[in-house]
């Protein structure tokens, strides 16, 4: 009896050891989604200016504008997702969705980086169109026999498109594209100052009906913008970083005092895009003292559905719904909300 008391005891030593082993030790094909750091696009990160703005006057404001991340926990053990499943700041989901099977790490954190900084982009161009510097949609060369050979000229800005404005590159191509080839199109432009009116019929090359110019964006500025923010990805920080260079430059203070924190791609027209994430951006906001949060209009089921007390959801579809929401805010008014 000793002897088999003895190997049974043996026997549930290492079994508990092999259940230790396996929870703590082996891993999931999960990652975990918490709440990440904030940064008020007002202030500093690593103690430079995350805005910096040269050849111009700048104000300071009261308050602040923090973007929101999310922080992404890979090669989770069986213990950390049993954790994460359990606790109400942090999402488990399957690790193909934030990092595709057909797609190395580095090359996910390239992507995201490379989302980043088109995000900055996009966000000096929505502001600076804001703040009366317009998007100059300029011909770069003319295709040779193409349908705008000898009637536009390299260095000509295209502003127009049977009377619609041309406000971006993606503009442009959309006007030409709007109706079938061979349709006469009337396209104005600026050269060297003087304003000009062409008839050009674009033609299908491909497929795809042309006009046979290449052109590039241009948006003439009294002053250099720089953002300078590390060890973020994604192209969520977009509206944060245009509210960020709007109350930088203008002489007013966006914020009102506040502590705003926010989210939302943006292109170069100023609209507000949908992101994810966020019901952990929401917790973040909040534990860093945002006492309002702008919301993707596209996210506003979602971020409903994820509330969190003492932190009104502001519904904002572009950077106009932003500021106007903003200056609702000064004004002690109320803004327009999420609703289900």
């Amino acid at each position: 009896m000793r002897r088999r008391g003895a190997t049974v005891l043996l026997g549930g030593v290492l079994l508990a050891l092999l259940l230790w082993q396996a929870f703590f030790s082996v891993r999931v094909p999960y990652v975990a989604l918490g709440p990440g750091p904030t940064v008020n696009t007002l202030g500093q990160a690593d103690k430079h200016d995350v805005i910096t703005v040269t050849g111009a006057p700048v104000s300071t404001s009261k308050g602040q504008l923090r973007l929101v991340t999310v922080s992404v926990t890979p090669d989770l053990t069986l213990f950390e997702a049993v954790k994460g499943w359990i606790q109400h700041d942090y999402a488990v989901v399957p690790r193909e969705l934030i990092y595709p099977p057909n797609q190395t790490p580095q090359q996910v954190d390239q992507q995201n980086a490379q989302e980043f900084k088109d995000s900055q982009t996009s966000a000096e161009t929505a502001a600076l169109v804001k703040l009366g510097y317009p998007l100059q949609v300029t011909v770069r060369d003319v295709k040779s026999g193409s349908p705008a050979d000898g009637i536009l000229k390299a260095g000509d800005v295209i502003t127009a498109v049977d009377g619609t404005a041309v406000t971006s590159a993606a503009k442009l191509t959309d006007l030409i594209r709007a109706k079938p080839a061979g349709t006469a199109r009337t396209v104005t432009y600026t050269r060297a100052g003087a304003t000009g009116t062409a008839t050009i019929t674009p033609r299908s090359e491909e497929g795809t009906t042309r006009i046979g110019v290449t052109v590039e964006s241009k948006q003439p500025h009294p002053f250099q913008l720089k953002i300078d923010l590390d060890k973020i990805g994604g192209p969520s920080a977009g509206l944060m970083f245009t509210l960020g260079i709007i109350d930088k430059l203008e002489p007013g203070d966006l914020t009102g005092g506040r502590v705003i924190a926010g989210t939302g791609t943006i292109d170069d027209d100023g609209k507000v895009g949908m992101i994810g994430g966020i019901p952990q951006k929401l917790i973040a906001a909040k534990r860093d003292g945002a006492t309002v949060f702008l919301t993707p209009a596209g996210n506003c089921a979602e971020a409903v559905q994820n509330a969190v007390p003492g932190l009104p959801l502001v519904k904002v579809a572009t950077l106009d719904d932003a500021l106007n929401a903003l200056q609702a805010l000064r004004d002690h008014r109320q803004p327009a909300l999420c609703t289900r």
